[in-house]
């Protein structure tokens, strides 16, 4: 699957965090910065007795004791929407003579909000960022430093995009009508929600404020006012519009899908992170990407409040941010009738299971084959979408981004034209190339000048797709991970030494798929460090995937480690995550099972299959 990047440009462009293959790559966040490659990092902070003022500050929105799929949604609301497909979306932008133009609505200061108290919640972000070097992971890149909007939710903390925040080493905040930047300390980063939870410990910066207060889902056609810090400006802008769609959106710096808002209101770099309001001055989202495309004008994305609701909430619950969850299935629709006769399927609802993640729950229940018609208790159309609200319909993946890690949901299949109950327990997908790297540092092994590092897709943003090479490509598109914890370790360099003579320009061109070291098969980057460690042999025997061999020495290549990092400026042979114990997981999957299938027939998320026929859930 292509990359997941967030590219900030300078002030007068808008920062982008997409995926470079896909029609998503439209898709751009609104931080403003100097040009970056972006990844994410959770965090483990706790908060604790947050969980009733949670509730409070949230209008009309499900607490943890209502039903996590709103019913009012399916049927009884008089709200009208006529949703889409998912399709992937982008940014837009005008150029005239180098300025960044909107010709429908400019983002100005609103007279009549002047005095609004909402806008005293609504602060500036001020974060300096330094990014990892995934070509060169023992270093950092140059740090930079971007502006964007958070605003109070009370308890001390702040809501802002995930991505305003991202490899931050210093977070400031400051707030309107005051001349003081106040210290912010990141709690929270919701990749795939885009959404991150900042503190503030100072007692000054709070003195007077108030809280915003969240409410509903807006129906189509309400009005909105986006306020936050975007470019043209320092002071706090605002600009109005109305929702224009509601569905399941393509979101762009998690490479994820869940429910968005589109508004036709003005966002622009530095908008990320900035509330959106309703007519009652509730807060329904948080404005956090555009598209861009000539074809379009004045199409800005906000996080509704149940997907913020679902953020804090998984907080609360568990003192981190755990995701939200997935089937794992790979589904495809039924619109065909002799498809469905075929499958006994008696009328024109469910969706054919055709692949099934092997590391989620629903590899022990579901098989291939199988027909999910509905999921706990709300039917699945044959197109796989679920009724919304009165009228509409919406993409099957809203129920399940509606439950937490850990939920079991029940499914009523037709398996061989019998029908059954099953449930499954939700889990956050397993990603064989990750979109972002967990920590602050990628993993790295070097052994006689051999760089080894586990493939990710920040990775092959950096490199470049042509110098990762076809079969790498194809096996980070199209395969699933066949137990939790793999990884596809490559060699990505070699520093040249007299040990490695005659390797020292394998890896120039592309990187290499290693495969095995003295007949083990590698499991993962931890997986190749242990064996490293524990060989006795007189050679390290290396095997790659296009049959290359090489052969070391042992003892020489362990000698050469001192005088090789010296020679290079590196301070380790191996990340710090290397030195810890490494804990043999073996009997999740056998090595002859993991032999089998070296590559996947099938594309890993909805962005890459190119044929609206299959989906993910």
């Amino acid at each position: 699957m292509a990359i997941a990047a967030n590219w900030c440009f300078s002030a007068s462009i808008a920062c982008a965090d997409s995926r470079r293959s896909l029609s998503s790559s439209n898709l751009l966040c609104t931080s403003r910065g100097p040009y970056i490659y972006c990844i994410s990092e959770p965090s483990e902070a706790t908060v604790e007795g947050a969980s009733k003022k949670y509730k409070r500050r949230f209008v009309n929105v499900r607490s943890s004791e209502e039903n996590t799929f709103w019913k009012s949604d399916v049927s009884g609301s008089r709200s009208k929407t006529g949703l889409s497909e998912y399709k992937s979306l982008g940014v837009q932008k005008k150029r005239n003579k180098g300025n960044l133009v909107d010709s429908k609505v400019q983002q100005v200061e609103a007279d009549n909000l002047q005095d609004a108290a909402f806008l005293n919640a609504v602060v500036k972000v001020y974060c300096t960022h330094t990014a990892p070097d995934y070509s060169l992971p023992w270093q950092k890149q140059r740090q930079y430093t971007s502006t964007g909007s958070a605003f109070m939710i009370g308890d001390g903390m702040l809501l802002t995009n995930a991505h305003c925040v991202e490899h931050d080493t210093q977070v400031k905040v400051k707030r309107r009508g005051d001349d003081t930047k106040y210290a912010a300390k990141v709690l929270a980063r919701g990749v795939e929600c885009d959404i991150a939870l900042l503190s503030v410990e100072s007692e000054e910066f709070w003195e007077g404020s108030e809280p915003l207060q969240f409410g509903r889902l807006p129906n189509l056609q309400d009005s909105v006012t986006v306020v936050g810090y975007p470019l043209g400006g320092e002071t706090i802008s605002v600009s109005k519009g109305v929702v224009s769609r509601i569905e399941v959106t393509s979101y762009a710096h998690g490479s994820s899908e869940l429910l968005g808002i589109q508004i036709d209101a003005a966002i622009n770099p530095g908008n990320s992170g900035g509330p959106a309001f309703n007519d009652q001055g509730e807060c329904i989202g948080v404005a956090f990407q555009v598209y861009r495309s000539d074809e379009a004008e004045n199409i800005g994305y906000v996080i509704p409040s149940t997907v913020v609701s679902h953020f804090l909430e998984d907080y609360e619950r568990n003192g981190k941010y755990t995701g939200f969850p997935s089937l794992g299935v790979l589904l495809q629709k039924l619109e065909n009738p002799a498809l469905r006769a075929c499958l006994n399927v008696p009328s024109n609802e469910g969706v054919l299971v055709r692949k099934i993640e092997p590391t989620s729950n629903a590899s022990n229940v579901l098989k291939e084959g199988d027909v999910i018609v509905s999921f706990d208790d709300v039917s699945v159309g044959c197109e796989g979408t679920v009724p919304f609200r009165s009228t509409g319909r919406i993409a099957f993946r809203y129920l399940i981004s509606q439950k937490f890690t850990g939920d079991v949901s029940e499914l009523g299949i037709i398996r061989g034209g019998n029908s059954m109950k099953v449930q499954v327990v939700l889990n956050p997908r397993v990603h064989l190339v990750p979109y972002h790297i967990d920590g602050g540092q990628p993993s790295y092994l070097i052994v006689a000048g051999l760089v080894f590092t586990p493939l990710s897709e920040p990775l092959i943003g950096e490199e470049c797709e042509d110098n990762i090479g076809l079969k790498l490509l194809t096996k980070a598109r199209y395969s699933m991970a066949r137990f939790e914890g793999e990884q596809i370790v490559i060699l990505s360099q070699v520093l040249a030494n007299e040990v490695n003579i005659g390797y020292e320009d394998m890896s120039n061109e592309q990187a290499r798929y290693v495969l095995k070291l003295n007949g083990t098969r590698i499991r993962n980057i931890h997986h190749l460090a242990h064996l490293v460690d524990t060989c006795k042999d007189k050679y390290l025997i290396f095997e790659f995937e296009d049959n290359f061999l090489v052969v070391l020495e042992r003892e020489q290549a362990i000698g050469s480690s001192t005088s090789i990092l010296k020679g290079y400026g590196i301070p380790s042979e191996r990340s710090e995550d290397l030195s810890e114990p490494y804990l043999d997981l073996k009997e999740q999957k056998n090595d002859a099972i993991i032999d089998q299938n070296e590559y996947g027939d099938i594309p890993i998320s909805d962005s890459d299959i190119g044929f609206d026929g299959l989906l993910w859930a």
